[in-house]
């Protein structure tokens, strides 16, 4: 099963379904530099360990836009 680059959500609806256990790690940007919604979780590292899926998530960035358009 592959599941990097997908949501969050979605992943974690097929892992219910085919009743697999997981654990959730969150990671984010050590600066505030880029803005991230913290609302669009994507799936960016997964990793097997025995019975359990480790996934790692990671927010979608959000695209700034300045006043003038640049």
């Amino acid at each position: 099963m592959e599941f990097v680059g997908r949501l969050l959500s979605a992943v974690e609806l097929e892992l219910k379904q085919q009743n697999l256990s997981y654990e959730i790690q969150y990671t984010r940007p050590t600066r505030d530099f880029f803005k991230v919604d913290d609302r669009c979780l994507y799936v960016i590292r997964q990793r097997a360990n025995g019975g359990r899926m480790e996934l790692v998530v990671a927010a979608k960035m959000r695209k700034e836009v300045s006043n003038n358009g640049l």
